[in-house]
């Protein structure tokens, strides 16, 4: 779990930088962002399950706006045959752009359901006093 939470640390720390450029980075930085700090704590053994169900449901909201809005996931599949979304960097097509982000909370989602089950599954044997 250690080096799942490293990489995935590492990875929504770029992401948040990523978004420098996007039209809303006031939106997507902080986004990738408590999740990199979500995912830097669980690296150190610090699981807060709380958190990570406030993110879940925050993104997951925001997820399915995404999926049904229009130029969404359901646009996207249905007018415009699945159109490959990472052929270039810069999303001129809006359909792209939610797309992607809504793939984005889902990676996010992915990751904070993880450390969630994990921390779950920990609790019980430190209340006992085992260690893992």
């Amino acid at each position: 779990m250690k080096v799942f939470n490293i990489i995935f640390c590492f990875l929504f720390i770029v992401f948040a930088g990523l978004q420098y450029n996007d039209p809303d980075p006031y939106v997507w930085m902080p986004i990738y962002l408590f999740s990199a700090v979500c995912c830097g704590m669980a690296a150190r053994q610090r699981f807060y399950p709380r958190l990570y169900l406030t993110g879940i449901a925050v993104y997951f909201v925001y997820a399915i706006y995404l999926f049904f809005t229009k130029d969404g996931v359901v646009d996207w599949v249905s007018q415009h045959q699945a159109e490959n979304i990472a052929q270039t960097m810069k999303a001129e097509k809006p359909w792209i752009e939610d797309t992607r982000e809504f793939f984005g909370l889902f990676i996010c989602i992915v990751a904070l359901g993880i450390n969630y089950f994990y921390a779950k599954k920990k609790k019980p044997y430190e209340k006992a006093g085992y260690s893992s």
